[in-house]
């Protein structure tokens, strides 16, 4: 038996739509309880404090779970007395338990990967902020724009563009503004604009 590419979506969509529409007896109570008992367990032990997203100028609420005995952060959710995000996050917030310090994934330490070649070497960060400064230098010193076709002084850098985080609060957007101007950069975004 052969589907045309149509008659193939057409019985997709169907039969997606009868299992959503029918519950097929799958009983989901027992595997909620549990991921409900595994989670006030872990929470029991645990002290609320609110603060507000550090990702961007929204200031959405946020509720820390803190163990008392360990002193870590064990759970970060919307806050839903907020009166700017009512619990709900966006996906910058919602991952921010990723960025604290008890994550054993988060890189405490530079890595660098030559140009070619396939293995990470560690570095320090007096060589790392070195090796950026001094490439910073090469690429708008070849770069530099001092006047356009026009004759006019333009002073600029278009080979290089500056992206900000959004963990940065705006005193410390300004200077580093202010730096990339002193530059010549033109191309200047800030991530929680994108």
């Amino acid at each position: 038996m052969s589907f045309t590419r149509r008659e193939f979506l057409v019985f997709s969509g169907a039969v997606g739509a009868g299992l959503a529409l029918s519950s097929l007896g799958i009983d989901l109570g027992p595997a909620k309880a549990f991921a409900d008992d595994v989670k006030l367990n872990k929470m029991k032990s645990a002290k609320q404090s609110t603060t507000i997203c550090a990702y961007c100028a929204v200031g959405c609420g946020l509720i820390c779970s803190t163990d008392t005995k360990s002193g870590n952060i064990i759970n970060i959710e919307g806050d839903p007395d907020h009166p700017i995000n009512e619990g709900s996050l966006c996906a910058k917030g919602a991952g921010l338990f990723q960025t604290t310090a008890n994550n054993p994934n988060r890189l405490k330490k530079v890595l660098y990967r030559a140009p070619g070649s396939d293995k990470w070497q560690e570095k320090s960060w007096d060589w790392a902020l070195g090796e950026i400064a001094k490439r910073v230098k090469a690429t708008r010193d070849k770069n530099f724009i001092e006047k356009n076709a026009a004759g006019q002084t333009v002073n600029r850098v278009e080979a290089i563009a500056h992206i900000g985080s959004a963990a940065l609060d705006n005193e410390e957007c300004w200077p580093l503004q202010a730096m990339m101007r002193a530059l010549g950069l033109v191309y200047i975004e800030h991530q929680a604009r994108i």
